[in-house]
């Protein structure tokens, strides 16, 4: 039972300091943006071709 208050304890305190780093993040940080994957292009000329569009580069 003493465990189970002990982890229980640890997991909350660690809930509030993840939670607080999060919120201390200003509002100006871009998300870091991951490129395109090369299936996402090839899928995307694909779907370009069968709609009759010429993809634009």
């Amino acid at each position: 039972m003493f465990r189970l208050l002990v982890a229980s304890a640890l997991a909350y305190v660690t809930y509030r300091i993840t939670r607080k780093m999060v919120e201390d993040v200003p509002d100006t940080v871009d998300p870091l943006l991951v490129p395109p994957s090369r299936y996402d292009r090839e899928a995307l000329r694909r779907q370009s071709v069968a709609m009759g569009i010429d993809p634009q580069r």
